[in-house]
């Protein structure tokens, strides 16, 4: 330590400075974040070989290549064709519109992950909330929501699952059957609840609804070629995304591959002052306030888990339950749920990992823990819904709406978000306890 303090309660202090400062929403987020980790730094927690090495570029480099292929995309009109589309099949009825946003980010999230759903979504989202005149900030919570729980379904939905399935030895298919039977509950409930709060009052102008039910969809398509670069590329990039496993690639290497494959479709032939403008135009469109805010976080956050906090919070959870399987189980669910909802989950359950495998030979051995990875799994995913820092997708659809001018609030997200997440944890509390203790 430069100053001779703790390094625990010196990373704890600027943890709870910076989630501190967030929250009055005074100082944007990304200043409040970088600063926090030149703290972290100056004041010896961490070096910045270590900050630097606390830096996930993998989620880095997806949000980055999936904002230039969205930014790419956009061009062609395929997000007001997909707007439009919703729209009629809806019948220009806001809440069925938003139960089919819903429903399809809850898919997508599933069979891709959460951040990649979203950044497809939340534009169209945008679109068709300014055609129909409503208010689009429930259909953005919503989606944020749908994305964090239908992302709980699978393996490859949300990075803590890739790192339990990759310890545990579980499959694709195992969380499918363990985890997507509750997934499903919640999302039923989500929507009751979102509908109590929001869906009630949802009106759209009926001169709106009719000017909506008289478009047609394919008259939106401004560019067809790029609408074939654009769709081309996506799928080859959900290709890679679901064979990832098998090719060892990353989602982040996928991200900006397919990213700079579309740019160079997109530029082919032009000059090359027209290149860079346009490139510029792609560029211009990423939302670096939330890539460097995610910077400064994973930083702060490497600092903590250097420092031990994130190690005694684990062993203080296993110390407490007594070495009892369902009081350990039920614990960590809730553990791992108000955590995540304050700081990164992939740390935390990276942490919890070598913890719950110590704890075989207690409990009859390895195939004794699958309770315990499931609860971990649940919380940590699901628990991320509870604040608008605790995942990725939160953050990344508030960026999105906050360049489009609709303003996204720590304090106003977590009133809302906050007693949702519990409601989820509680029928996921319920759900381990009666098919797995």
């Amino acid at each position: 330590m430069v100053f001779g303090f703790d390094p625990l309660w010196t990373s704890t202090a600027i943890l709870l400075i910076t989630y501190a400062l967030i929250m009055t929403e005074r100082i944007n987020r990304a200043i409040v974040a970088l600063i926090g980790a030149g703290v972290m730094i100056v004041s010896g927690v961490i070096t910045q070989k270590q900050a630097i090495a606390g830096v996930d570029f993998n989620t880095l480099a997806l949000l980055i290549g999936m904002m230039l292929l969205v930014a790419v995309a956009r061009r062609s009109g395929m997000f007001q064709y997909l707007a439009v589309w919703a729209a009629k099949a809806g019948r220009g009825e806001p809440w069925t519109v938003l139960v089919l946003l819903t429903l399809v980010t809850a898919v997508a999230s599933a069979f891709l992950d959460n951040v990649t759903a979203v950044l497809l979504i939340a534009p169209v989202t945008l679109v068709l909330t300014e055609q129909l005149k409503v208010p689009p900030y429930p259909f953005l919570f919503t989606e944020i929501f749908a994305s964090n729980i239908g992302g709980t379904a699978t393996l490859i939905g949300d990075p803590p699952n890739i790192l339990i399935g990759s310890a545990a030895g579980l499959t694709f298919n195992d969380f499918v059957w363990h985890l997507t039977p509750v997934i499903l509950v919640v999302l039923a409930a989500q929507l009751v609840v979102n509908h109590l709060v929001w869906g009630r009052r949802m009106r759209a102008d009926p001169g709106a609804r009719a000017a909506v039910m008289a478009l047609e969809p394919s008259a939106t398509i401004t560019d067809h070629r790029l609408l074939k670069q654009a769709l081309a590329v996506f799928g080859v990039v959900v290709l890679g995304f679901v064979t990832a496993h098998q090719t060892g690639l990353d989602a982040g290497t996928i991200a900006l591959c397919g990213a700079a494959l579309l740019l160079l479709l997109d530029t082919r032939g032009l000059p090359i002052e027209a290149q860079v403008a346009r490139i510029n135009r792609s560029f211009a469109e990423v939302d670096w306030i939330t890539i460097f805010f995610f910077v400064g976080l994973f930083a702060i956050v490497a600092g903590v888990q250097r420092a031990g906090l994130l190690d005694w919070f684990a062993k203080e959870i296993i110390g407490l339950t007594g070495g009892n399987l369902a009081v350990t189980a039920v614990a960590l669910i809730w553990a791992s749920a108000l955590l995540s909802a304050a700081i990164d989950n992939i740390p935390f359950v990276a942490t919890m990992i070598p913890v719950i495998q110590n704890m075989a030979p207690s409990f009859g051995g390895p195939e004794a823990l699958l309770p315990l990875w499931w609860s971990l799994s649940l919380g940590a995913c699901l628990g991320g819904n509870g604040t608008l820092i605790g995942a990725s997708a939160n953050l990344t659809v508030a960026g999105i709406a906050e360049r489009a001018g609709v303003p996204f609030r720590f304090m106003s997200f977590l009133w809302y978000a906050f007693p949702m997440m519990l409601m989820s944890i509680v029928i996921s509390t319920a759900y381990v306890w009666l098919r797995y203790l």
